[in-house]
């Protein structure tokens, strides 16, 4: 199969979809592999070095859309992007379709293979090519929370940790999954008092084994999230719905109780944010203000740490993408139920529930497009 990489032009984004090792094991499982020039630069990956793993250099995206089966992305296909792309061209990236519209409906027309990462699974359920980025974007959140808890950069003027005689942060985490554990861990580490809420009592039950007794462990309910609001200094919101927009638990109401110059952290906003005044910011813009709390919702926060994400990235995602190169997508898709979960759609029409939910879109099975496609059971 032929594989495209490209250079990644979402605003900030420094990682690129493979390393040259990747591409080098590629290769040597007889795949053809181009790469945009600069595609690496961000993740100190010079072209050199992808020339030497046996990619083809080629002058720009539209000659890799051009010429590439299956092109590998970081994030989602940008606008400028769209009218390149091809009808049953695989796209293998992170899309969060359900925080945008817009997106999916390009997506549509364009009748390619749209492939999630974060939709993907394993064999135990567990989402494996998130898990990476979810692991660096908790361990960031509680970072950035410290960060504009400083009054020089917005913030109450709060140390996380506090010192003898003076007490620490409070924070509140929504969510115990990968992101939350993470940012709690953190957090904890710094000396912070921590509320972690969740709804899964055994999710709950493991979290008291694995983190820290500075971590309060809570389950979630509007209620419990109305008392703490109000007397935390952050909030990370790390709640996950796989493929559907994150639901809005601190909405501009609760906003007003909260302590002026608090921040909220908001890691879900690549679903669409769960504080209902969160809007997506760069890292060049990462903050604003609303009724006196600073929001931080940066959509691509691993893009801060591309050398590290990128590394990580690939170590997740090459066993799918040589999955998907050696068998084709349908083909995996049988093999792999997990890949299948991660075939959000095909030819226009839509495989993830919660994607056609959130626009209120035709739903169409998988089997079914499989069937369509000639590769029914």
């Amino acid at each position: 199969m032929i594989v495209g990489i490209l250079k990644e032009i979402k605003t900030e984004e420094n990682r690129v979809s493979m390393t040259p090792a990747g591409v080098e094991i590629l290769v040597k499982n007889g795949h053809r592999v181009l790469v945009e020039p600069g595609a690496g630069a961000g993740s100190e990956f010079d072209d050199a070095r992808y020339e030497q793993a046996g990619a083809v250099m080629v002058a720009g995206p539209a000659e890799v859309y051009r010429q590439a089966e299956m092109v590998l992305h970081v994030k989602e296909p940008q606008p400028a992007e769209y009218g390149m792309i091809r009808p049953g061209q695989v796209l293998f990236t992170y899309f969060h379709f359900a925080a945008s519209e817009e997106l999916t409906r390009a997506m549509m027309v364009s009748r390619a293979v749209c492939i999630a990462y974060e939709t993907l699974t394993d064999q135990s359920g567990g989402l494996p090519l998130l898990t990476p980025m979810s692991e660096i974007a908790g361990r960031m959140a509680a970072q950035e929370a410290a960060r504009y808890l400083e009054r020089s950069q917005g913030g109450r003027g709060i140390l996380m940790g506090g010192v003898p005689g003076v007490a620490p942060a409070r924070v509140l985490i929504l969510g115990g999954g990968v992101v939350g554990t993470e940012a709690a861990r953190i957090a904890c580490g710094l000396g912070a008092t921590v509320h972690l809420l969740d709804t899964s009592l055994p999710r709950l039950r493991h979290l008291a084994e694995v983190l820290p007794g500075n971590c309060t462990l809570l389950m979630s309910s509007p209620a419990a999230i109305r008392e703490l609001a109000g007397q935390v200094d952050a909030v990370i919101g790390a709640v996950l719905l796989p493929g559907a927009k994150a639901p809005k638990l601190i909405t501009r109401e609760l906003l007003a109780t909260m302590k002026q110059r608090a921040v909220v952290v908001d890691v879900a906003i690549d679903q669409g944010g769960c504080c209902e005044t969160s809007r997506p910011t760069t890292h060049s813009r990462p903050v604003f203000e609303v009724d006196g709390i600073l929001h931080y919702c940066v959509a691509n926060m691993p893009g801060a740490v591309p050398l590290t994400s990128t590394l990580a990235l690939t170590n997740a995602t090459l066993p799918y993408v040589l999955a998907l190169a050696d068998k084709g997508w349908q083909r995996a898709a049988q093999d792999d139920p997990g890949i299948g979960r991660g075939v959000n759609m095909v030819d226009g029409r839509i495989a993830c529930q919660g994607v056609a939910e959130a626009f209120d879109l035709p739903f169409t099975p998988l089997a079914a497009l499989l069937e369509a496609s000639g590769h029914g059971p």
